[in-house]
C-alpha cells in the first residue's frame, strides 16, 4: 500500500503489560461445545522488549482532545518510546484534563498551528470534528509531521484528494483511525476468505446497532460551558456565523455542518473490515435509505440508515452484493456483526471472534416426483439412480471453526503499533490515505444517496464520483 519512507527509521515495541497475550506461540484448541465445532485462540503479533532513550522517542501531539482523542493518546502512550508533548482543543476544560492525565509538562493550546509550528513534534493525532479533518491533516503533513487521522478521513469525498496528495508529496506516513485493518480477527477472516474456505463469495451483510443515549451521540454538555472557555468561532471554521450553541459544539455528530452522520461514524468501520477481508477497492453502485425514528433532539441526520451496494468483479473477489445497517434505537440491545456468504460456507465476525461455517451441496439434487403418477415415479427413480449413483453416507466432518482474540486484546493498540513502525522503520501502512478514502467514500456517498434520494455511481479504482 504505502511506499518506503525516507524519514527517520527506528524500531517499535509494545509494553509488556499490554502484550502478555503474545506468549501464545501456537493457537490453543478448546474443548467443543458441539461435536463438529473447534475453537482456536488467535496469536497476536510478537513484540520485543526494547527500550528507547530520550533522544530516540517519537514526540507526539494531540489535536482534538475530546473522548476519542484522549482515548487515542492513552493507547499511543502504551507503546514504549512515545511521549506526548502537546495537546490542542477548543474547550479549556479538556486541556485541563489533558494535563491531569498526561502531565503538567505538556503544552496545551487552542491554536493547532502552535502545535504544527513546533520542530520537536514528530507525529500528530487529529481527532477533531470531521469538518476540520482535511485542513489540519494536510497542514500537519506539510509541516513534516506523521499523521494519525481519525475516521472518517474527510467530511466530503473531494477533500480526500488533498490528503492523498499531501501524503505523497510530504513523504510522511498517514494512517486512518479505523482499526479493523490491524485487527487479528479481521486478518484471520481475510486468510479464510483468501484460502477459498467459503467457495465463491456472493453476499456480505453487516450491521452496527446501538441502544443508549451516549451511543446515539447525546454527549454530556457542561452547564457552565460558554464562549469564555470555548473557541466557538474557531469551531465554526468557514461556516456561516451563528450564536453560540453548546449542543452543536458537544454533540457535533448530530449536525451535517460538522459531522458525517451515522454512515460516516459507523459505516466506515464496516467498509474498512470488508475491504480488508476481500481485498476490494469498493462498490460501484451505492444506495441508502433510513430516517429519524427515535432521537428527535434537533439533529438533522437520521438515526437509522440502511445501505445496499454493488461490488464489481475484480482479481481479488467475484461480483457480490453488500447490505449495511445502523440502528440507534435497537431495542434488542444493539451489537455488531459482519457476515461473508459464499457458495460453500460463511465467515462471521462478531464480538472478538471469527467463525467459519462450511456446507456443501450434495452431488445429487434430490427428487420432486410426488405429483407424478406411479409409472412416471418409478421411471424417474430408475433414471435418478443411474444418473447420480447415490453413495453410502460418509462420516460427518467438522463443519464449524471459531477463532477468538485473547482477552484484553486491543486492535487500536495494534493500529498505533503499525503507525509507529511506519515512522521508525518505514513499515507498510495497513490503512494509508488511499485505503482510508476508499473506505470513507462509500460511507459518505451513502449520505449523498439518502439526502439526494438517488443511486450514486462510484469508481472505486480512480476514486471518483460518476
Amino acid at each position: 500500500m504505502s511506499k518506503s519512507r525516507s524519514h527517520s527509521r527506528k524500531s517499535f515495541l509494545k509494553k509488556l503489560g499490554v502484550t502478555s497475550a503474545s506468549i501464545f506461540s501456537t493457537p490453543f484448541i478448546f474443548s467443543n461445545t458441539k461435536a463438529n465445532e473447534k475453537t482456536h485462540l488467535l496469536k497476536p503479533t510478537e513484540a520485543n522488549s526494547k527500550r528507547y532513550s530520550k533522544n530516540d522517542q517519537i514526540q507526539l501531539a494531540l489535536i482534538g482532545a475530546g473522548k476519542m482523542g484522549q482515548g487515542d493518546a492513552e493507547v499511543a502512550l502504551e507503546h514504549n518510546g512515545v511521549k506526548l508533548v502537546a495537546a490542542c482543543d477548543l474547550y479549556d476544560s479538556r486541556l485541563k484534563r489533558c494535563k491531569e492525565k498526561f502531565g503538567e509538562h505538556i503544552l496545551t493550546t487552542m491554536d493547532y498551528k502552535e502545535v504544527l509550528d513546533r520542530d520537536d513534534i514528530d507525529a500528530v493525532i487529529v481527532a477533531t470534528p470531521d469538518h476540520w479533518h482535511d485542513t489540519i491533516g494536510i497542514e500537519a503533513l506539510n509541516s513534516g509531521k506523521a499523521l494519525y487521522l481519525e475516521k472518517p478521513m474527510v467530511q466530503h469525498i473531494e477533500e480526500g484528494y488533498g490528503v492523498i496528495n499531501a501524503e505523497e508529496e510530504g513523504n510522511q506516513p498517514v494512517i486512518v483511525g479505523s482499526s479493523a485493518t490491524s485487527d487479528i480477527v479481521y486478518k484471520k477472516a481475510r486468510d479464510l476468505f483468501q484460502k477459498g474456505e467459503i467457495g465463491e463469495l456472493n453476499l456480505v451483510e453487516s450491521y452496527y446497532d446501538r441502544y443508549s443515549a451516549i451511543g446515539a451521540w447525546q454527549y454530556s454538555i457542561p452547564p457552565s460551558a460558554s464562549t469564555e472557555d470555548i473557541a466557538w468561532e474557531t469551531f465554526l471554521k468557514d461556516l456561516s456565523d451563528r450564536p453560540f450553541d453548546p449542543k452543536r459544539f458537544f454533540r457535533w455528530r448530530n449536525y451535517r455542518d460538522y459531522g458525517t452522520g451515522v454512515a460516516g461514524d459507523l459505516f466506515v468501520h464496516l467498509f474498512t473490515g470488508i475491504h480488508l477481508v476481500t481485498g476490494s477497492n469498493g462498490p460501484n453502485r451505492i444506495m441508502s435509505t433510513g430516517g429519524l425514528r427515535f432521537w428527535d433532539d434537533g439533529r438533522n441526520v437520521p438515526d437509522i440508515i440502511t445501505g445496499m451496494y454493488d461490488y464489481p468483479e475484480t482479481d481479488s473477489h467475484p461480483a457480490f452484493n453488500l447490505t449495511l445497517r445502523v440502528n440507534f434505537a435497537d431495542g434488542s440491545g444493539g451489537g455488531r456483526l459482519m457476515r461473508f456468504v459464499g457458495s460453500e460456507g460463511e465467515i462471521v465476525v462478531r464480538g472478538g471472534r471469527v467463525t467459519l461455517k462450511k456446507a456443501s451441496l450434495p452431488d445429487s439434487p434430490g427428487m420432486t416426483i410426488g405429483e407424478f403418477g406411479k409409472d412416471v415415479r418409478e421411471e424417474y427413480k430408475d433414471y435418478y439412480e443411474n444418473k447420480y449413483n447415490p453413495k453410502r453416507p460418509e462420516a460427518i466432518k467438522p463443519e464449524v471453526y471459531t477463532y477468538k482474540a485473547p482477552d484484553g486484546y486491543s486492535s487500536r493498540f495494534d493500529h498505533f503499533t503499525n503507525f509507529f513502525d511506519a515512522i521508525r522503520n518505514g513499515a507498510e501502512l495497513l490503512q494509508d490515505s488511499k485505503f482510508g478514502l476508499r473506505a470513507a467514500a462509500p460511507a459518505l456517498a451513502s449520505n449523498l444517496s439518502y439526502f439526494q434520494n438517488e443511486i450514486i455511481e462510484w469508481d472505486p479504482n480512480d476514486m471518483r464520483l460518476l
